[in-house]
């Protein structure tokens, strides 16, 4: 067994709730543009003053609707400036935010709004507001809905004013004094939030999250981040679900800082939006790094500038490794770098906007080259680990002192243990208090006075932590050999052809792989190999497509005994995707639901 601790970098206020951070920029930084928003089109800096009175306007019209203290409100849309208003003035009214991602069905609508008790909701559009209606005959509690976009022109509900303004108008009324009130009525030990969990398997759980839990966990991210969050300075654009509670993290720190905070509705405009906001820290998961260096690399081969490239990305990935040694890059290693700065790496960077320099990531293992690569051009992404119950990241590399292919040392304040059967086990006050109206599962996660995480790690002598797989999730072969499919999938996911994967085996007597194939890169592909012609299934079969996979495969057993590696794979042809009910909002595989869909591709790979 093993346990590594750091000590605390932030004191909890014994005290008060998040609404005293946005009542702390209004009086110290009245005039500073601490947020950002899209109005035709254009960026508009929107003050910290001016940003409190609108979350006092939406409270206020909360309360006179007859939201109280404690109660839940549910949010269902995508991460958008409204998103962060409405959060704060839920919490002004001294009530719960209860986020639901805007991609739920109705019968993840129901159950969340059901289970949580939501007396009233917030959703963004008509097709939210139709769904939501379609289930509101078994809502008892919803009192209320709002819609953040005005409803279409043909809608019946065309004369409803948006959230914002309805709210605004019904509180107009409500004393000053009112909505002060209610905003210091949640303490610490009060709950923010309750985040429902993604459900691989089973009902979604409410996580309860308290005041105390953001103040530890943003509180420790900030200062031991503080180069990353200099007021004045800093900026960020978060475009991941603020239904994720990764996504709120970034969200509250950057208020807690402050630094400017910008959101991004549609992932698909997000280039334009990098180089229109020019953040300088990012927020992403893994798949996002490893597409902007796929689509770089992509476009350098259809420009004929591929060997340039790939001795660019050498190069960066040959000077990361060297800034860990003691005498660092030589001087011939950094004569190179420095002209393929000029070259390439500038141009990677503009991609980010031009002035980030770094980037928080987690959800997965980003991979160790690809580490070395960014930090190489310019551009140093900091892997962490952390799930709903722990507030979201509880490791995180520092600034000063980063561990390619670690995800961290633990939050300050906190502590990890690693049991003796590898299991990560966690101890702080960035950590959950439990789960909604359900004693059993909490009892079962909460044991000891430690949260058991599910997730299998190991730990070295600086506390640095590496997750080997998931606990449940750890396959063992007819013969009898454990294999953690986390460290066979990151690695496969990581080739430009290959969108998902799962890996097989369980009873089996070897290991396999489905995969799916990425939308984006499969016709560039083709297109370059000359098989654009080819039908969809003719493409799938074709000999060089399936020996470039089997490269993609072999990497991946490089990083596992031959008992443990990848013997056969199946290409499938179609996608894991949330709409097929294969993957999580939060994207993560359902492993259950895609064995059980592809039980006769799964047999077929040990049919011969």
């Amino acid at each position: 067994m093993r346990e590594f601790s750091l000590p605390a970098l932030y004191e909890v206020p014994a005290d008060g709730n998040l609404t005293d951070l946005i009542r702390r920029n209004a009086a110290q930084y009245p005039d500073v543009p601490l947020l950002a928003r899209k109005r035709d089109g254009a960026w508009e800096d929107v003050t910290a003053a001016a940003f409190l009175a609108e979350v006092r306007a939406a409270a206020a019209g909360l309360i006179a609707a007859g939201v109280g203290t404690g109660d839940r409100v549910a949010l269902m849309s995508r991460t958008r400036y409204e998103w962060t208003l409405l959060d704060f003035a839920i919490w002004s009214a001294g009530a719960v935010t209860v986020p639901v991602y805007e991609t739920s069905s109705p019968e993840q609508l129901t159950w969340i709004l059901s289970d949580s008790q939501a007396v009233a909701a917030v959703v963004e559009t008509d097709a939210h507001r139709a769904d939501l209606e379609s289930v509101r005959e078994r809502l008892p509690d919803l009192a209320h809905v709002w819609q953040i976009e005005a409803p279409a022109a043909d809608a019946e509900t065309t004369e409803e004013p948006t959230a914002l303004a309805a709210l605004t108008a019904a509180g107009a009324e409500i004393p000053a004094a009112t909505v002060e009130e209610r905003s210091s009525a949640a303490n610490a030990d009060s709950p923010a939030t309750l985040i429902y969990t993604s459900g691989t398997t089973g009902r979604p759980k409410g996580c309860v999250l308290t005041h105390r839990s953001f103040f530890a966990e943003c509180g420790n991210v900030v200062e031991r981040l503080s180069p990353v969050f200099r007021t004045g300075e800093s900026s960020v654009l978060l475009f991941l679900p603020l239904a994720h509670v990764l996504g709120r993290l970034v969200q509250v720190a950057a208020v807690m800082a402050p630094i400017k905070l910008g959101h991004v509705s549609d992932i698909k405009a997000l280039t334009e939006e990098l180089a229109a906001f020019r953040p300088t820290l990012v927020l992403g998961v893994p798949r996002v790094f490893e597409k902007v260096y796929n689509s770089a690399r992509a476009q350098a081969r259809e420009s004929g500038r591929a060997g340039i490239f790939d001795r660019a990305a050498d190069t960066a990935v040959a000077y990361s490794r060297a800034l860990d040694t003691p005498s660092g890059p030589g001087a011939l290693l950094r004569l190179r770098h420095r002209v393929l700065d000029r070259m390439v790496f500038r141009k990677l960077r503009s991609v980010l906007g031009g002035r980030a320099t770094h980037a928080i990531s987690g959800g997965a293992v980003l991979g160790e080259r690809l580490g070395h690569f960014y930090r190489g051009i310019g551009f140093t992404v900091l892997e962490g680990y952390g799930l709903t119950e722990t507030c979201a990241a509880t490791a995180f590399n520092p600034v000063e002192r980063q561990k390619i292919g670690t995800v961290g040392q633990p939050l300050p304040g906190s502590v990890v243990r690693i049991a003796d059967d590898g299991e990560v086990l966690l101890h702080g006050e960035h950590l959950f208090t439990g789960y909604w109206r359900n004693e059993q599962a909490t009892a079962e996660a909460l044991a000891d006075g430690w949260f058991h995480t599910g997730d299998i790690g190991t730990m070295d002598a600086d506390g640095y932590l590496t997750i080997t797989g998931r606990k449940k999730e750890i396959l063992v072969t007819a013969g009898g050999k454990n294999v953690a499919p986390a460290a066979l999938e990151d690695r496969m996911r990581a080739h430009a052809l290959i969108s998902e994967c799962m890996v097989v085996g369980d009873g089996r007597p070897f290991v396999g792989a489905l995969l799916t194939l990425d939308e984006e890169f499969l016709p560039r592909w083709a297109t370059e190999r000359g098989r654009s012609g080819l039908a969809h299934a003719e493409l799938l079969a074709d000999p060089e497509l399936l020996a470039e996979l089997q490269l993609a495969v072999n990497h991946a057993n490089e990083a596992v005994s031959k008992a443990e590696s990848v013997r056969k794979f199946r290409v499938l042809p179609t996608q894991f995707s949330e709409e097929s009910g294969h993957v999580t909002p939060s994207l993560k595989l359902k492993r259950g639901v895609v064995a059980k869909d592809f039980a006769a591709d799964i047999d077929a790979l040990y049919g011969d």
